[in-house]
């Protein structure tokens, strides 16, 4: 049972508690327990948009969101990146490689290895962990974004497992059926 309580019309709330609709949200447990505060929905639909229009695909993106949600045991944000990562037409072998932080395309596995380094290490990364990202040919920009989208996962990740977030995706669970 989630421990905060859902705010059925949070999605159309703004900061000044004013109705505003916010077109292209999903209607889902995460955001209606989120828009208990408008501020915080507001800041996080401010930053995804944000991040949205960088230079990482949406499939980079989902890709990065697994492994972290993997790594952090967040099985609201697993069960919601695995249903958007099939939506993105991402096969099961490559779902299941994300969430061990492992890719067969040389640049997205050095991008999912520095995120997991990233999420384990708390930010204090080795310089080898960093060198592998640029030698796979990651910019400052890119770099930055990724380190960017690590940050939002996370705050996603903890957000859900603090507020008990009931899944209203397909369950996945951390751990179980990640095996490659």
């Amino acid at each position: 049972m989630a421990r905060f309580t859902s705010v059925t019309l949070g999605l159309d709330r703004v900061a000044s508690g004013q109705a505003s609709h916010q077109p292209g949200l999903p209607d889902c447990n995460f955001l209606r327990l989120l828009a208990t505060s408008p501020v915080a929905l507001n800041a996080y639909t401010a930053w995804a948009s944000a991040l949205a229009q960088g230079q990482l695909t949406t499939r980079q993106r989902e890709l990065l969101a697994l492994t972290v949600a993997e790594i952090n045991g967040a099985k609201y944000c697993l069960s919601a990146h695995n249903a958007l990562a099939r939506d993105l037409g991402l096969n099961e072998t490559e779902i299941r490689s994300a969430r061990h932080a492992t890719a067969a395309d040389p640049q997205t596995h050095a991008m999912l290895r520095f995120a997991q380094a990233v999420a384990i290490q708390r930010g204090e990364v080795r310089d080898a962990d960093f060198q592998a990202l640029r030698q796979a040919g990651f910019t400052d920009a890119l770099v930055t974004e990724i380190i960017s989208n690590i940050a939002l996962n996370i705050f996603t990740n903890y957000f859900n497992l603090v507020a008990r977030t009931e899944v209203d995706f397909p369950l996945v669970k951390p751990g179980i059926d990640a095996s490659v």
